[in-house]
């Protein structure tokens, strides 16, 4: 059956463009009502359904925009941990234009939402199931791929020229096991002479060795270096599962992802949910 929180709870942290505190509230929601989150900073027009279709960024974050041109930034984490832990419904409150970046990984909302109690609802959880294999593929030759599969699994592969990344792949099945020890750890990561960028340009004001990995050249800048075993290619995995979430479902497809992000996740339902014939919604 389809699940939310029986109680709110209430997280606060630091928006990383802002540097602002930034606080939220996960409510109980209807049935069927899906994921959506809520501007309460805003008296109106301050409605944003975590979907695909509402995506109006994908540079650095995904981003969720509506008609008179509020958004909210940055839910792929958000939305990863309600994938693990399989919750359908949730009014997430959010009092800024950004979510907090906590630590740069899902670990933070993980850890504090999977000790909730949760309330099972009337209606059958819906899943949607892909039937037919769909692709995206950039100019450059990086593409993701969904094809036809009874849970979700992930393979995904970045080769980078830097030693301290260079080659890593995560591939299995996504359980909420696998999640908590794999998955929600791993850091967002970036090169130093990007962070200087856009610091000059206002932005990252939030941002520190707190809530990313750092690299420079080939050093880590961050004391303790990577947290978990290919933690790059592992973050990268984080963001494609709270970004397939905007589907509006719990997915059942093999994943191969190559050199992917928040573009091509979003490019991607768009090309599944063009055809009919690539998918079922089916009641599990």
């Amino acid at each position: 059956m389809q699940k939310t929180f029986k109680n709110s709870i209430e997280v606060k942290g630091i928006g990383l463009h802002s540097g602002c505190e930034s606080k939220l509230v996960f409510h109980p929601a209807a049935e069927n009502s899906g994921i959506v989150f809520v501007r309460s900073d805003l008296a109106g027009n301050n409605i944003f359904p975590a979907l695909y279709s509402s995506v109006v960024d994908t540079r650095n974050c995904t981003c969720l925009g509506n008609a008179s041109g509020q958004i909210v930034s940055t839910i792929e984490h958000i939305m990863a941990t309600l994938a693990a832990l399989e919750i359908d419904n949730a009014r997430i409150e959010v009092n800024n234009p950004e979510v907090p970046i906590m630590d740069g990984s899902a670990k933070m909302f993980f850890d504090i939402l999977k000790n909730e109690p949760l309330q099972e609802q009337s209606a059958p959880r819906k899943i949607l199931k892909v039937m037919k294999t769909v692709e995206f593929k950039d100019d450059k030759g990086n593409y993701i791929r969904l094809s036809p599969a009874e849970s979700l699994n992930i393979h995904f592969i970045i080769d980078f020229p830097s030693k301290i990344v260079g080659h890593q792949e995560f591939k299995g099945m996504i359980t909420s096991d696998v999640f908590a020890e794999k998955i929600a750890p791993a850091r967002t990561f970036c090169e130093k002479y990007q962070v200087d960028y856009l610091r000059s340009i206002g932005l990252i004001k939030g941002g520190s060795l707190d809530n990313a990995v750092v690299l420079d050249g080939e050093t880590i800048l961050n004391e303790g270096g990577f947290r978990v075993e290919n933690e790059c290619v592992n973050h990268k995995t984080l963001d494609c599962i709270g970004d397939m979430l905007t589907s509006g479902y719990a997915l059942k497809a093999d994943i191969e992802a190559f050199h992917t992000g928040h573009f091509h996740n979003n490019e991607v339902l768009k090309v599944l949910f063009a055809d009919k014939e690539n998918y079922q919604i089916i009641e599990e």
